[in-house]
């Protein structure tokens, strides 16, 4: 591979692992939207016949899938801080779909993980 396709190849990764952050904060969502529905027994069974639920699963399974293609041509130590970006899709989607507030000190943790993973993103091989 020469250097041009090595480049457009570790983007590739970085846009697959911010696809699996956004599935991963879309199954969340779903799981907590499923979580309300469970009736009382919650046996395992309920809990993958509840729609939400199941459908939370399969995004999961998904996001793991673009995982390993995003380790493909990328490096782990700059793809995987990208997953924590799913803290923050979640805790805005909390905010709009479930009426959560986000006081200063939580605003402060979202900026400081944003920030890290730039930080961390800056340092890979060119």
């Amino acid at each position: 591979m020469n250097e041009t396709t090595t480049a457009a190849a570790r983007r590739r990764s970085i846009l697959l692992m911010l696809g699996c952050t956004v599935l991963g904060a879309a199954g969340q969502i779903l799981m907590k939207l499923g979580a309300h529905t469970l009736g009382p027994s919650k046996s395992p069974l309920d809990m993958l016949l509840t729609p939400a639920l199941f459908f939370g699963y399969a995004l999961y399974g998904m996001m793991t899938v673009l995982f390993v293609f995003a380790l493909q041509h990328g490096e782990l130590s700059i793809l995987y801080p990208i997953i924590a970006l799913t803290y923050v899709w979640v805790a805005g989607l909390s905010v709009v779909l479930f009426g959560d507030s986000l006081g200063p000190v939580r605003v402060a943790g979202l900026l400081t993980i944003i920030l890290g993973v730039a930080i961390l993103g800056r340092n890979g091989k060119r």
